[in-house]
């Protein structure tokens, strides 16, 4: 899986091309942080593209992040049945001209899921093999958990789980 940043369409024009040209399996694009309204819409009919993930500026001086930028992007993937994840609203989250300021990156992902912007497209299939090319188990393949604080993440959707660090309730 390999990800290119395009945090504004000068960037997605820069970078999504060369994105195109690379030998992955799997390939996204990352909107983060998301500056400046970007539209994907010339790169998705190559069908290369399997998800895009979104997120405001989450520290001091961040630049804010429109709700109308999101729901265009999301719009788009919809429409070629990928994968988007509004990840984060930033701290800087406007929506029908109001600002909001939204300190926490906890709180930023809770209204990001909140918001419903998150669309699942098609599954990304992975066949994976061992050093001899034979096809891992399926009882030996990862299994990701997420507890209660996951539950309302609006990562979750793309995430590999918890890894129960201890560091959140959701690990207990």
């Amino acid at each position: 899986m390999f990800n290119v940043t395009c945090e504004n369409q000068r960037r997605a024009d820069e970078r999504i091309p060369l994105l195109l040209e690379l030998p992955f399996k799997h390939k996204g694009i990352m909107c983060a942080p998301y500056i400046g309204p970007v539209s994907i819409r010339k790169y998705l009919p190559a069908g290369q593209i399997e998800q895009v993930l979104c997120d405001g500026e989450n520290y001091g001086g961040a630049r804010p992040c429109h709700y109308e930028w999101v729901k265009a992007l999301r719009d788009e993937c919809a429409e070629f049945d990928v994968t988007f994840t509004f990840c984060g609203t930033g701290r800087r989250f406007v929506k029908d001209g109001k600002v909001y300021r939204v300190e926490g990156n906890g709180v930023q992902s809770q209204q990001a899921f909140k918001s419903g912007l998150s669309y699942q497209g098609r599954p990304m299939v992975f066949k994976l093999t061992d050093t001899w090319g034979n096809p891992i188990p399926e009882a030996e393949l990862y299994r990701p958990w997420f507890g209660a604080r996951c539950q309302t993440c609006g990562m979750k959707q793309t995430c590999n789980g918890c890894s129960r660090c201890g560091k959140c309730e959701g690990a207990q």
